[in-house]
């Protein structure tokens, strides 16, 4: 999931002070959790303009990357340890953790002019609980595919709007230059269930697959799921990076930054960054909706990077005016005045994508808005299913799951088992865990 737009590719642990103190010495000391993408070190950038406003309220951060900030936020909050009083949560997390108890409902208390009504619908919804908001979004997205339309040229093909897997695959292929170190095709290997395993599960839905019947019967052990990973396996060993098993979205993202993959198929928030100025190929780049297999699903996700307050907090009211500068459309007008249009937090707010100037700066606007607005998280799969969720199953039980089969999957693209190996140990473990959890 999730994503993501990464900047920095290790682990950081950061506290970094960024506040003043009130007149008379008491500032509020507000404690954020976040993920290490560059939305949010441009936010840590841009936060001068939050101190001026504020200067009661100072801001301590911890940045992590993506595993191991979700795996710690969800030690800390379940536990109720009271580290933080802002974490950065997605979309997976803030239903189960708003059903529990254990985030701060934002339908109130937030600043008069952060206007819940101007959240896209689709965004919103999955930050909703009952009909309170339990999360403010940072950005939202979908997946995309992101191309190279260069290579494409010279590979004699056009890419469609709409592209079908097979078309995806016979692309990569035409596009593949070892001599010259160009992979026709980068997508996630690295395990994890916001990384190789949101790619998989969203791809898998576009197949005809899912993760569990209408029994909660683990289904990896069906020809669907044995399609979608030989296909995956196939492409990437054709057409993929050398290890690729270990590449996660800010892997990719450097990849085609540097002008090494003719394709990525990943969330829709890198777009501004294949883009901007740190890419080698920002003029050549191309979008297009997420492939299919003509079954009516194509293969994207729904995801927002979210700030939520733990009941655990002590600030709430100090988190809560944090929350509303950061997420609100004030913020979004500071960014385009420092970075430019094309760089402000998307897929969040209608206004956005009826806002003239966003639209002229960034050629990826409506593809990501149209991507976002085709993912239906409650009709997810082309059979039923009883659950809801794109690229992940929103029980509390699928991280640990999604876990485990990520590293499963993982390793049959590293060469260390087969296709039929990794997806019958992920039938077993998966069967075993819910069993235990007693569906």
């Amino acid at each position: 999931m999730s994503i993501k737009r990464t900047l920095l590719t290790s682990v950081v642990g950061l506290a970094l002070a960024t506040g003043i103190a009130s007149a008379d010495g008491h500032a509020t000391t507000i404690t954020i959790a976040t993920v290490n993408n560059g939305d949010m070190v441009r936010m840590q950038g841009l936060t001068d303009a939050f101190n001026e406003a504020h200067p009661d309220i100072t801001l301590e951060w911890v940045v992590l990357e993506e595993n191991v900030l979700r795996q710690n936020l969800t030690t800390d909050i379940s536990t109720g340890g009271g580290a933080y009083d802002v974490m950065t949560i997605g979309t997976y997390e803030v239903p189960i953790w708003g059903k529990n108890g254990w985030l701060v409902s934002l339908s109130d208390g937030m600043a008069d002019d952060w206007n819940a009504d101007d959240l896209l619908p689709a965004i919103a919804g999955g930050l909703t609980v009952d009909g309170e908001l339990y999360a403010a979004p940072f950005y939202g997205e979908s997946s995309m595919v992101m191309y190279r339309t260069d290579l494409m040229e010279a590979a004699g093909l056009e890419m469609p709007d709409a592209p079908t897997w097979d078309f995806i695959r016979e692309a990569a292929a035409a596009m593949t230059d070892r001599d010259n170190d160009i992979n026709g095709i980068c997508a996630r290997g690295k395990a994890g269930w916001g990384e190789n395993m949101a790619f998989l599960t969203a791809m898998s839905n576009s197949f005809g697959a899912r993760w569990f019947d209408e029994d909660w019967n683990a289904q990896f052990d069906s020809p669907e799921w044995a399609a979608t990973i030989d296909f995956y396996l196939g492409m990437m060993n054709e057409s993929g990076p050398a290890g690729a098993a270990n590449n996660g979205f800010n892997e990719n993202l450097t990849l085609f930054q540097q002008g090494k993959c003719g394709m990525w198929i990943d969330a829709t928030v890198a777009a501004s960054f294949v883009t901007g100025a740190d890419s080698t190929v920002a003029d050549k780049v191309g979008f297009a909706l997420a492939p299919d297999n003509g079954l009516g699903k194509r293969g994207n996700w729904l995801w927002a990077w979210s700030l939520a307050i733990p009941t655990s907090s002590q600030k709430q009211d100090a988190a809560k005016t944090f929350i509303s500068w950061a997420t609100g459309p004030g913020y979004t007008e500071l960014v385009a005045a420092n970075e430019g249009w094309a760089n402000v937090p998307p897929g969040t707010r209608t206004s956005l994508y009826e806002n003239q100037a966003y639209l002229d700066a960034a050629p990826f606007a409506q593809m990501t808005l149209d991507s976002i607005l085709s993912a239906d998280p409650t009709n997810p799969t082309v059979q039923p299913v009883p659950y809801t969720g794109i690229q992940f199953v929103a029980i509390p039980e699928f991280a640990g799951i999604a876990t485990q089969t990520g590293q499963q999957f993982s390793d049959a693209l590293a060469g260390n088992q087969t296709a039929a190996e990794a997806l019958a140990n992920s039938q077993a473990l998966t069967t075993e865990e819910m069993e235990a959890a007693g569906y």
